[in-house]
């Protein structure tokens, strides 16, 4: 059934609020559980289906990897992209390691305190690589976000071409086999290029998503390209551990399916106002929330309560930040490139336009 593409990128931004959702509702139930125990039993059955919200995640990968390969054809320069990218994350990302660090301090978790200096290396997303904590434990996800940001705009504009960047994904992807095949065995020296550089668990995501963005904007791809994508979702039955990689396999079909359009349902008010919210409810949701519940638990409250508390709390943070920061910043950034566009002196070229060479 012929869609518009509005629609069906809507569907996909329903998707980020469901994948949200579920990475938060993992966080309250099973996984404060595991650290810190809730003083409620839930049902067996409940419990194992939020287990797999952690890997909410991985459907913001492959959502990351075909958005940013729409950003990259429709942004003029390197530069350009560098700064887009840094509008998009960092200012939300200061407010909620603000947020994050006062509410550590005053409710706890205090396991989850981290000192000042290590705060401000957060806010460039550069803590993981030297081995200091996040403000939030979240955060690990940006850190794999900006490097993929790293590796594929400096991929896409030094190459140029499509034929040339599918011969660094399709390397990229034998090094994420042979990564994952051998994560145990790995020489000391091959751990951080492998696991941390080049993420070898998570790179397929990104790499499906750009083919599938490719599929979605210009049809049925050549063959090489539907190899990549299929090894590239293959590659989820070695990464992850059985049920939850049968799970990952669901959230390409679904994918595929809001994609194509035929998930327009999807794309109602309240799981696009959930959408809209992803990324800032996921900067501020875990040790906020896990403070607002054990100030429940304190306070003589069922822990239901607490979680109930911690996610309103998490979800109106989320909207403050959306709309007092996140989007102020992007409509300047907006408002600013138009104005250098228009200057015939801009230090950027002007590549508005993808080349024919990118259609290749």
């Amino acid at each position: 059934m012929p869609t518009d593409q509005s629609t069906r990128l809507q569907s996909l931004d329903a998707l980020r609020g469901l994948a949200a959702l579920g990475v938060v509702l993992f966080h309250y139930l099973p996984y404060y559980d595991q650290l810190y125990t809730h003083q409620f039993i839930l049902p067996t059955g409940l419990d194992n289906a939020l287990q797999f919200g952690r890997y909410g995640v991985h459907l913001f990968f492959i959502l990351s990897g075909f958005v940013i390969f729409m950003t990259l054809e429709r942004t003029r320069s390197a530069s350009w992209f560098a700064l887009a990218r840094a509008f998009r994350l960092l200012p939300a990302l200061w407010a909620g390691i603000i947020l994050t660090s006062v509410s550590v301090h005053v409710l706890g978790p205090q396991d989850r305190a981290v000192s000042l200096s290590d705060a401000l290396l957060n806010t460039v997303l550069l803590h993981e690589y030297l081995g200091l904590p996040h403000v939030d434990g979240a955060y690990w996800s940006l850190v794999v976000e900006v490097t993929f940001y790293a590796w594929i705009g400096s991929l896409f504009y030094g190459l140029k071409q499509w034929r040339h960047l599918r011969i660094a994904l399709w390397l990229w992807l034998a090094i994420s086999y042979l990564g994952v095949i051998g994560w145990k065995s790995l020489p000391e020296y091959l751990e951080f290029p492998v696991k941390d550089l080049l993420f070898v668990k998570y790179a397929p995501l990104f790499i499906s998503g750009m083919v599938m963005y490719r599929w979605h904007s210009r049809g049925t791809p050549p063959a090489g390209d539907r190899i990549l994508l299929m090894l590239a979702i293959i590659h989820s039955l070695l990464a992850y551990k059985t049920p939850y990689s049968f799970f990952v396999l669901g959230c390409y079909g679904t994918f595929a399916l809001a994609a194509s359009g035929r998930l327009q349902f999807l794309a109602c008010r309240p799981l696009l106002w959930l959408g809209s919210l992803s990324y800032t409810l996921y900067l501020v949701h875990q040790n906020i929330g896990y403070g607002i519940i054990e100030l429940a638990y304190a306070n003589g409250l069922h822990g239901v309560i607490g979680v109930c508390l911690a996610l309103a709390t998490a979800l109106t943070l989320a909207a403050l930040i959306h709309h007092g920061v996140e989007k102020p910043c992007l409509a300047w950034f907006r408002d600013y490139r138009t104005s250098m566009t228009k200057r015939p002196d801009t230090p950027f070229p002007d590549m508005s336009q993808a080349s024919p060479e990118r259609e290749r």
